[in-house]
């Protein structure tokens, strides 16, 4: 037989025989055919480890006997070794709160365990998905500790990979230390830096974004596991809440606690807020390196060419030989989808009412994809950008020397408005303001040298007295 019948509260309903969902789970696929997609890896994966720890709290507190725990978390320990996955087919887009994926969730678990225990897909017994896979349970608890757990998961991911892109800097940081270059301003000529300064300004934003993230994944470590529907813990073991997340905490290894107030951790989304936040943060500052990198990188023969970005396809269809930073400019659009995916976390976060928020799914699916897309465009950028950039210290020195700003070392010699003077002279002779300076007789050409010395303008150096 191709179907198999299966009944809930509502009546029965026609499940492909081999599908290892149930009733619930297939009204909700029925119900939502949104956009096609399925729940992401992190999504699942929380799931399944409160579904295994649940199991485990449950039989050491003598509500679950061995045999029926033992199956459960032998078929959580089997999805999270990565089987049975095409079977969470609930459309992201859902019914509010997330009681699709959770019963998605239990009925893969509960008909994998009756037939690690003998049984077949569609039996309700010995484990049923509401009574024993659910047990102590509601999607009122579970969603939102599983989007807690998906942030600290995601988060993790993205920080090593911003690891990588910060170490890309530091090493290109130390490798162009010595080519001075014009600073821009405004995007005009400014007093000289070296390339290397610049480079090391992007490693060390990216470090202060690590330490925000971090900073950000520590507000999901309170879980509200155990308010069952409302935050009251009904139909729950007394000392359930600290048992079950301290055995979750065990599995994951993440430094879970129980909240100090179970309404509000079921109430409130702020620590997905808080996370996707920080990530937001990260993404405008990446777009900004991004669109330096850019303009560094612009010409070659009509732009900037103070950098060449790794060439790694052709730029056009009809020009040929034009090569396009296309690394930067991916990094701006998985950028820009972050920050649309944190909006969307936002609003859905003050869409909750009383005990509830029921815009979970949606702040779910955008939390874990803002992180996914962010953390492999930076490690993607690392590798294939960052780390084959080249410097054209020539070009670099040839901007630095023409810049109209070194004028602004003669403040310290003649004041502001004398040196001003000196910057309009260069720019309406097209002169050097070397040789502009020279011509006023504002500096002696023995004095051009050390004063006009582009690499020490890099760094603090002692005041000069007029």
């Amino acid at each position: 037989m191709s179907d198999r019948i299966e009944k809930d509260s509502m009546g029965e309903l026609e499940i492909p025989a081999d599908a290892y969902w149930g009733v619930q789970t297939e009204r909700a696929r029925r119900n939502f055919p949104i956009s096609g997609e399925r729940p992401q890896y992190g999504f699942i994966w929380s799931m399944v480890q409160i579904k295994k720890a649940c199991a485990r709290a449950n039989l050491k507190l003598g509500k679950l006997d061995e045999k029926l725990a033992g199956a459960i978390v032998k078929a959580c320990d089997e999805v999270l070794d990565g089987r049975l996955l095409e079977s969470w087919v609930v459309d992201p887009w859902q019914a509010g709160a997330g009681t699709s994926h959770n019963m998605n969730t239990n009925e893969v678990l509960a008909n994998r365990a009756n037939e690690l225990l003998g049984g077949k897909k569609g039996d309700t017994k010995p484990v049923s998905s509401n009574d024993t896979v659910n047990m102590s349970q509601s999607t009122n608890d579970t969603i939102p500790t599983a989007i807690r757990l998906l942030a600290v998961r995601s988060a993790r991911m993205l920080g090593r990979s911003v690891e990588a892109l910060a170490a890309a800097f530091e090493a290109k940081a130390k490798e162009f230390d010595g080519i001075v270059k014009s600073g821009r301003t405004h995007l005009q000529d400014a007093v000289p830096v070296r390339l290397g300064q610049e480079f090391g300004g992007y490693a060390h934003c990216l470090r202060r974004h690590q330490k925000w993230l971090e900073a950000a994944e520590k507000t999901c470590y309170p879980l509200g596991l155990g308010g069952s529907a409302a935050g009251t813990g009904l139909n729950t073991h007394e000392d359930y809440r600290e048992v079950v997340t301290a055995i979750l905490a065990e599995q994951t290894g993440y430094p879970l606690v129980p909240s100090h107030n179970y309404f509000e951790a079921m109430q409130s989304m702020s620590p997905a807020v808080a996370v996707s936040s920080a990530v937001r943060n990260l993404a405008l500052d990446l777009i900004r390196i991004a669109n330096d990198l850019r303009l560094l990188a612009s010409g070659p023969r009509t732009g900037f060419d103070e950098i060449v970005l790794p060439a790694i396809q052709p730029g056009s269809s009809i020009m040929p030989g034009k090569v396009n930073p296309v690394l930067a400019e991916n990094m701006n659009m998985v950028c820009y989808s972050v920050v649309g995916y944190d909006t969307t976390v936002s609003l859905c976060s003050q869409a909750g009412q009383l005990e509830l928020n029921v815009m979970m799914p949606t702040i779910a699916y955008a939390l874990e994809k803002e992180m996914t897309i962010l953390a492999h465009a930076a490690s993607n950028f690392a590798d294939h950008c960052v780390r084959g950039i080249v410097a054209h210290p020539d070009r670099c020195r040839e901007f630095a020397d023409k810049s109209l700003a070194v004028v602004t070392i003669l403040n310290e010699h003649v004041g502001y408005l004398k040196a001003a003077e000196v910057a309009k002279l260069a720019l309406a002779k097209n002169l050097s303001v070397r040789d502009a300076a020279v011509q006023l007789g504002v500096v002696t050409p023995a004095q051009l040298d050390e004063i006009f010395d582009v690499v020490a303008m890099t760094e603090p150096r002692a005041s000069v007295k007029k």
